[in-house]
């Protein structure tokens, strides 16, 4: 996961690794190839070095490479050994390349990082093997991060590990980009128009069906309502069938997918913003709506309730009538919202420069992790993990001990060129 692809798991490795760099580190990222020739290895700002992995990807999400448990390990191994890493950090529970990294890292002996950025629930058959997994792999990597304490809950009871192994950092804004533009709204006058913003990808999990269900209800209480809905995805057809149904065609703007550099303008021109998602970690898009100066009406599900205070963001359930009740508060307040002023405060809570301060302390306490490294105590750890799922996981571990040792028989570490422009520290963000 990781850019041309566009989301917030995304954003973050790329805002994090170039704070990184800013403050003296050296950071490589790596992740999987994309079509249309996004492959090899790849510059971006402050010359990041980014390796895009040839691997076979799954159905409609090409996003999401074909696991290989074993496959990733060689040329992991060549690209750390070429960056001099000390640190592999992996993002995700939900990428693929993220949980190999995990494995095939620990095997060749690095400090292993692990950021998740989403909330699994435990009922479904699908979530419990999710959670079975993760919890094998999460038992021995050093340090974990969450974007949220509801994140690092979750991440707690379903990994099983130490609450003092893992660390909450939240996610940031990049507040010269996100920020008012009067030019582009007008102030809000009696009887005068008020536009909703909605950003987010059209699904399911971020209440595409709520979103529905609101704009009708919306735009009947509040003639002067105009919505704004940029995104894209399955459920694009219902939001259009929906403003057809309603002749909402002069009241409802569906830009369809928006590029991540015209995000700004499009939360620039409302007064406020709407979402409506079912689960969220953290949610950046509300950080992002709040910084451009907009009231933010949410869902106050999982880490929500943690991210802005109650007089810059409405909380409500995940009911229709909810959301429009807040949606009521939050119109009644907007006149009186000054949005250079909210712009400065949400600047001050979430800064690139002190989420990768505290981002490179996880490093340093992943160094000095007393915990047992040999492969003894590696293989204790794995074999908790079930009657059946320890032989299993012990079995991997064996298994990938023995290819790195092949490995590096065959082709020695030392051998490896090194990268050019080397710098004092290397943080290495793998496997998203």
């Amino acid at each position: 996961m990781f850019h041309p692809n566009v989301g917030g798991v995304e954003s973050h490795i790329f805002q994090l690794a170039q704070a990184l760099m800013a403050q003296g580190h050296r950071v490589a990222v790596m992740t999987q190839s994309y079509p249309g020739g996004r492959c090899g290895v790849r510059y971006l700002t402050r010359g990041l070095r980014v390796y895009h992995v040839p691997m076979v990807t799954m159905g409609e999400a090409w996003k999401v490479p074909f696991p290989t448990v074993f496959g990733f390990t060689r040329l992991l191994r060549k690209v750390a050994a070429r960056e001099r890493a000390t640190v592999v950090h992996c993002h995700q529970a939900f990428s693929t390349l993220g949980l190999e990294c995990i494995l095939s890292a620990r095997a060749l002996g690095y400090r292993v990082v692990f950021t998740d950025h989403s909330l699994l629930a435990f009922g479904t058959v699908g979530q419990s093997i999710m959670n079975k997994l993760v919890k094998f792999l999460l038992s021995d990597v050093h340090r974990v991060v969450c974007v949220s304490h509801v994140s690092r809950e979750n991440i707690v009871l379903r990994a099983c590990i130490p609450p003092s192994r893992v660390h909450v950092i939240p996610n940031a804004v990049d507040a010269s980009r996100f920020r008012p533009d009067p030019a582009a709204r007008p102030p809000l006058s009696p009887g005068g128009a008020v536009t909703v913003v909605c950003m987010s990808r059209l699904a399911p999990r971020k209440g595409a069906d709520l979103l529905a269900a609101v704009i009708p209800a919306a735009c009947a209480r509040h003639p002067h309502l105009r919505f704004v809905v940029g995104g894209d995805g399955p459920k694009r057809p219902l939001l259009e069938a929906t403003v057809r149904a309603h002749g909402l065609q002069d009241r409802v703007e569906l830009l369809g997918a928006v590029l991540p550099a015209d995000v700004p303008a499009v939360l620039a021109r409302g007064h406020v913003f709407l979402n409506t998602s079912l689960t969220e970690a953290f949610c950046m898009a509300i950080v992002e709506a709040a910084s451009c100066g907009l009231l933010v009406v949410s869902t106050g599900v999982g880490g929500v309730p943690e991210v802005l205070p109650p007089d810059v963001a409405e909380l409500a359930e995940v009911d229709p009538a909810s959301l429009l009740r807040g949606l009521d508060r939050a119109l009644a307040r907007a006149p009186a919202v000054d949005p250079a002023a909210q712009h400065a405060r949400v600047r001050r809570f979430y800064e690139w420069g002190d989420v990768a301060a505290r981002t490179a302390a996880v490093y340093d306490a992943a160094h000095g992790d007393p915990g047992e490294e040999g492969l003894l105590a590696r293989l204790s750890r794995h074999y908790k993990g079930g009657v059946l799922a320890g032989k299993f996981f012990v079995a991997c571990v064996l298994f990938m001990d023995a290819l790195v040792r092949a490995l590096e028989w065959v082709s020695p570490a030392r051998l490896i060129e090194p990268a050019p422009d080397p710098g004092p520290l290397l943080r290495f963000s793998g496997g998203a």
